[in-house]
């Protein structure tokens, strides 16, 4: 309790709780007081009487002070840190260097202990070593499922093996993970772990079945722009060692031996869960079943692809992933169901704990979930995070709260160092931080005593009203960033569209799947998947509504590399500090938007160099509009540019054929480009190009020489290389970047012939 004068002739008493909300210092009678009765005063009255260097060096120590309880919650921060500086490396580092870390994370934490009554040291001791640690971390994850890489180009090979899972469909169709046994005549210890294929149409195998097919099959592929979102480092530590797509139809394979028990395990449950995804589709249709299996067992292979982008347009793409949300929702359902059943039996309830076995039963319901949705790396940490606070209730403490949030950011980055550098972690932390942050500081509301109930129910609808619209906004602003940065969109009426939707998500949507999930097998999930069917078709109805009104997704480009890294940094000194220096933090924040785009590529090339997009007008303009889209549409949009089609190409003055494309006189980029492979061009083709344009860009590799006085870009290159952005500077000249040449030597941007 903490008693201060408010006037003359009057006090005022406040609770502890009071105080730390309002952030009054009961100790802060006397000078510290009127410190802070100086720095709230009005900014006139402060220009006049400007505070000595001496009161701001002992403001600035109580503000530093009021952190002794809270450096701990810098000790993820400092993890993080330390694998996203190994992840930044140009070259892997050796192996020595991550033993030689742990050493020195023991004798730091060592010395650490030694030196507790003092708190300033004792901290950066442990930080330092949490650095050092998340460095060491991330280099021995490495090295753990380090496993052989598929050749960069070959030829087609027999895949025999077992389907591992259905993965998500990309642009070519339906894909299956494999667990091969052999491919082709590749040595075994050259044959990698797992390979993803996609698969021509038709029959689609069921996880567990051994198949063999002809595929091609190549390392997983390259950035598709210098700087771009690496694919091939997730498909590493998911020891995805090949790529490709199918030349055939899957038959069927006589193994020579069983797989191993956890393959058998892992497909068995796998097994289960394409059961019950094609039972929900069947039950529910594919537009509401596809939405609806993808959100129950992790399947998304039967969401329409125009759904997804109305979702996506909405600012609800977020509902497809399992994630936090899906978690929170389940083990929440669970947690008050069990609750609400144990106080309504009074015999048991005075029996049982029963906020502790509702926890458990939580818990165990996360834990289902994880194993039903497949265990994909974002259902895996959500789940990290549910535990801890299943956990926290368990032992008696408080369940939502940073530190619990801190704890389960650590386990995270020591079981998955990776998660650093995927937007799925950086953005669903960024949100619960903030959310965490705003459940500390909401004021308490003060209960009435003897108001009328219909007023008590107007004050509770007001109430989840205001806090409803702070939680979408904040963690609308707390995820901006990321989302700008890695998908270079802004959903503009995202807060309308998750207002609208959290209440059917999370009250008959969520509750709906699981009751249809865990009663489908014996017959009775109709009706809760009916129930579940007409929250998800009330969903699309919001999202495709929402996304047909004006400017509903902006394309932004995204900023330079370290302003996402200040972003999240400032964010985190917005939660984490207490005190009127969060503010700090802002600016930091907001860097991505702030600071200035980089300079606009003037082309744009594909890793292979069959695709070409110029820019004109704001426009990226696509040479082979069928060729490479997704490539070609990912870095339109990090660069803040519209793809268009090809059909513009002859306006803005190109001449193309089915091989070759060559400027004429008023073309933005003087570039041509011939996309032949095995075919010669016609007579005459190459010199014309060459006499048209100040860059060539030819797939095939040709002889030096060719077109003199030119850039020219060949096979060659592209190999060496990958995709590239050329630069036209101020005196004429070009300047290409690779992306190959950002990416470093990594084990993910290696092949076999690499090495």
């Amino acid at each position: 309790m903490c008693i201060m004068p408010v006037g003359e002739g009057a006090i005022r008493v406040t609770t502890g709780r009071e105080s730390e909300l309002a952030d009054i210092d009961c100790a802060g009678s006397g000078e510290a007081a009127a410190h802070d009765r100086a720095w709230a005063a009005p900014l006139s009255t402060r220009i006049r009487t400007l505070p000595s260097a001496r009161e701001i060096a002992t403001w600035l120590a109580r503000q530093l002070t009021r952190q002794a309880e809270r450096w701990s919650l810098w000790t993820p921060v400092s993890l993080g840190l330390g694998s996203g500086l190994y992840f930044t490396l140009p070259r892997e580092p050796q192996v020595w260097l991550a033993w030689l870390g742990a050493a020195m994370v023991g004798a730091l934490l060592l010395l650490a202990s030694r030196w507790r009554p003092n708190r300033g040291v004792t901290a950066a001791l442990v930080l330092a070593a949490c650095a050092i640690g998340g460095f060491s971390a991330a280099k021995l994850r490495t090295e753990h499922v380090k496993a052989p890489l598929a050749p960069t180009k070959g030829p087609p090979v027999r895949i025999e093996g077992w389907v591992l899972d259905i993965s998500s469909p990309g642009q070519g169709g339906r894909r299956l993970l494999i667990a091969p046994a052999r491919i082709g005549e590749w040595p075994q210890n050259a044959t990698p772990i797992r390979v993803r294929v996609t698969l021509k149409g038709g029959y689609t195998p069921a996880p567990g079945e051994p198949i063999s097919l002809l595929a091609v099959v190549n390392a997983p592929p390259q950035p598709a722009s210098p700087g771009a979102y690496d694919f091939a480092r997730d498909a590493y530590f998911q020891s995805i060692g090949g790529v490709g797509f199918a030349l055939g139809t899957p038959q069927s394979w006589e193994p020579d031996a069983p797989p191993p028990w956890r393959l058998r395990l892992t497909m068995r449950v796998n097994a289960i869960r394409w059961t019950l995804t094609r039972r929900i589709v069947e039950a529910m249709g594919v537009e509401e079943g596809g939405l609806a299996a993808a959100m129950t067992t992790g399947h998304d292979a039967f969401i329409p692809p125009a759904q997804v982008n109305d979702l996506r347009a909405a600012g609800l793409a977020h509902i497809i992933s399992i994630s936090g949300l899906h978690m929170a929702i389940v083990g929440g359902f669970v947690f008050a169901g069990v609750r609400l059943i144990i106080a309504a039996w009074p015999w048991l309830a005075l029996r049982i704990d029963g906020k502790k076995t509702a926890a458990f039963l939580g818990l165990a319901a996360v834990l289902g979930y994880l194993v039903l949705s497949g265990s994909p790396p974002p259902a895996e940490r959500s789940a990290i995070t549910a535990a801890v606070a299943f956990g926290a209730i368990l032992v008696g403490r408080q369940a939502i709260s940073l530190h619990a949030l801190a704890l389960a950011a650590m386990a995270v980055l020591l079981l998955q160092p990776e998660a650093v550098t995927q937007p799925g972690f950086q953005m669903s932390f960024a949100a619960t931080a903030a959310l965490v942050a705003l459940a500390e500081a909401w004021p308490q509301p003060v209960r009435e005593i003897s108001a009328p109930w219909w007023i008590r129910g107007l004050q509770a609808v007001r109430t989840w009203t205001v806090a409803a619209v702070a939680v979408s906004l904040v963690a609308g602003l707390a995820t901006a960033p990321f989302a700008m940065q890695h998908f270079n969109r802004i959903s503009t009426w995202g807060l309308v569209a998750n207002l609208a939707s959290e209440p059917i998500s999370s009250l008959v949507m969520m509750p709906g799947l699981a009751l249809g999930a865990a009663l489908s097998p014996f017959g009775l999930g109709q009706a809760p998947l009916d129930m579940a069917g007409f929250a998800i078709a009330l969903m699309n109805r919001i999202a495709t509504a929402i996304a047909g009104w004006p400017y509903a997704q902006l394309t932004v480009a995204s900023g330079p590399e370290w302003t996402l890294a200040a972003a999240f940094l400032g964010l985190l000194w917005l939660c984490l500090w207490k005190g009127p220096l969060r503010w700090l933090g802002l600016p930091f924040a907001m860097a991505v938007s702030l600071v200035p785009k980089p300079a606009t590529p003037d082309a744009w090339i594909a890793a292979d160099g069959s695709a070409v997009a110029v820019r004109s007008a704001g426009q990226a303009v696509l040479f082979r509009p069928d060729v490479k889209l997704f490539g070609a549409e990912l870095w339109a949009r990090r660069r803040g540019l519209d793809p268009s089609g090809g059909e513009a190409l002859r306006d803005i003055g190109y001449d193309c054929d089915h091989w070759s494309c060559a400027p004429r006189a008023g073309a933005p980029v003087r570039l041509a480009a011939a996309w032949n492979l095995r075919r010669p061009l016609k007579d005459g083709r190459i010199e014309a190009l060459c006499g048209s344009a100040e860059v060539i860009v030819l797939r095939d590799d040709f002889p030096a020489g060719i077109c003199p006085g030119k850039l020219v870009l060949t096979g060659a290159a592209f190999a060496a290389g990958g995709s590239a952005e050329l630069y036209r500077r101020a005196d004429g000249s070009w300047r290409a970047v690779w992306a190959q040449s950002l990416r470093g030597r990594r084990p993910w941007t290696w092949g076999p012939d690499l090495r």
